[in-house]
C-alpha cells in the first residue's frame, strides 16, 4: 500500500471559491477515536470542495468517486473514505476521495451543494481520465450514508442544471457510469427519513414540497446507471426502507440494480466494522458486480 499511495493527488472541484459564507474558512479535522492506532477524522468548513486521488501501479481502467457520509454535518474522512481508497486501489481501481460542500455551512448553492460538487466530480474524472489511464465510460460513484443521498440524487438526477458551466470540463455528462450506495440516505420524506440528515440539508422545517424535490426515489428514470446496493437489517440509524425504495424506483424504472440486504452489521460498518460478519464481503460482492455489468476488469 505504500507504493500506491505515493501517487496521491489532490484536484480542486472549482477554479475559484464557490460563493458562500465560508470564504477564507481552512477545513477543520476533529480526530473522534479513542485509539492511538485507528483515526477516525471528521472534516468540516469545506470552502474548497476537492478530490484525492489515488492511483494504483497498475490502474485496470475504471474509476470509483469515493463519497463519505456524516449526515450531511461533516465528511468522515477514515473509515468511510481513505481505507475504503485504499482498499479499492490495491485491487486496481482508481479511487477519488469526494470532501464535498456541506448544505449547512451557509452555502450560496445551499441543499444542492452536494449535488452540484458531485456532478462536477463526475466531470473532472471524467475529462483527465486518459490522463491518468482510465477510461471515461468507466466513471462510478460509491457514496455511504449521507453521501449516499448525494449517491442517490446524483444517480437519479444527473441532468439537473445547478451551475453556469466554468470551464471545459461542465461540456462532459455528470452522469455516472454506474453507481453504488452502502447503507444509503435516500427519502426525505417523513416516515423513514434519517432526521438529522434532513435538517443539515433542508433545515429545521421544510416543505412538503422541498421533501419531495430532494427524495430521489421521486425521480428515478430510465436514463439512470446500474445500481448496487448493501446495508444491514439491523441497522438502528437509517431505515431500511431508504435502500428499498431507491431499489424498488430503479427496478420500476426499467434499471438493472443489485440489492443485499445482511441480517447484522448496524450503522457505518464500512469495512473495518464489519468484523468476520458476512456483511464483510460487500467489497467482494461489489467488485464480483462491477465485472459482471462490465465496469471491471475482464476475468483472466
Amino acid at each position: 500500500m505504500a507504493d500506491t499511495l505515493e501517487h496521491e493527488q489532490r484536484i480542486n472541484l472549482w477554479p475559484t471559491q464557490r460563493a458562500g459564507t465560508l470564504p477564507n474558512a481552512e477545513p477543520t479535522i476533529v480526530e473522534r477515536s479513542e485509539s492511538l492506532f485507528r483515526a477516525d477524522r471528521a472534516l468540516t468548513d469545506i470552502a474548497n470542495p476537492s478530490l484525492t486521488v489515488f492511483l494504483p501501479d497498475k490502474p485496470n481502467g475504471t474509476s470509483i468517486i469515493v463519497a463519505p457520509g456524516g449526515s450531511y454535518r461533516r465528511v468522515v474522512l477514515d473509515k468511510e473514505g481513505i481505507e475504503i481508497a485504499q482498499a479499492l486501489a490495491e485491487k486496481g481501481y482508481t479511487s477519488f476521495l469526494l470532501a464535498y460542500r456541506l448544505p449547512a455551512e451557509g452555502h450560496e448553492d445551499g441543499a444542492d451543494a452536494p449535488l452540484a460538487d458531485g456532478q462536477r466530480a463526475v466531470r473532472l474524472v471524467r475529462q483527465g481520465a486518459k490522463d491518468w489511464g482510465l477510461d471515461p465510460a468507466r466513471v462510478g460513484f460509491l457514496g455511504f450514508s449521507a453521501a449516499g443521498h448525494l449517491g442517490a440524487t446524483l444517480i437519479a438526477q444527473h441532468d439537473r442544471v445547478l451551475y453556469d458551466p466554468v470551464d471545459g470540463a461542465d461540456d462532459l455528462p455528470a452522469r455516472p457510469d454506474f453507481g453504488a450506495l452502502i447503507y444509503p440516505v435516500v427519502t426525505m420524506l417523513d416516515g423513514p427519513v434519517h432526521e438529522g440528515s434532513r435538517t443539515a440539508l433542508l433545515g429545521e422545517a421544510p416543505t412538503e414540497a422541498d421533501k419531495k424535490a430532494y427524495s430521489p426515489e421521486l425521480h428515478v428514470t430510465g436514463s439512470a446507471p446500474e445500481t448496487f446496493i448493501a446495508f444491514a437489517d439491523d441497522d438502528p440509524s437509517v431505515s431500511p426502507q431508504n435502500a428499498i425504495r431507491f431499489y424498488s424506483a430503479l427496478h420500476d424504472a426499467g434499471v438493472k440494480a443489485e440489492l443485499h440486504i445482511f441480517r447484522d452489521g448496524g450503522h457505518g460498518f464500512g469495512i473495518r466494522q464489519a468484523g468476520e460478519l458476512p456483511v464483510a464481503r460487500w467489497p467482494d460482492l461489489l467488485e464480483d458486480w462491477l465485472v459482471r455489468i462490465g465496469m471491471g476488469p475482464a476475468p483472466s
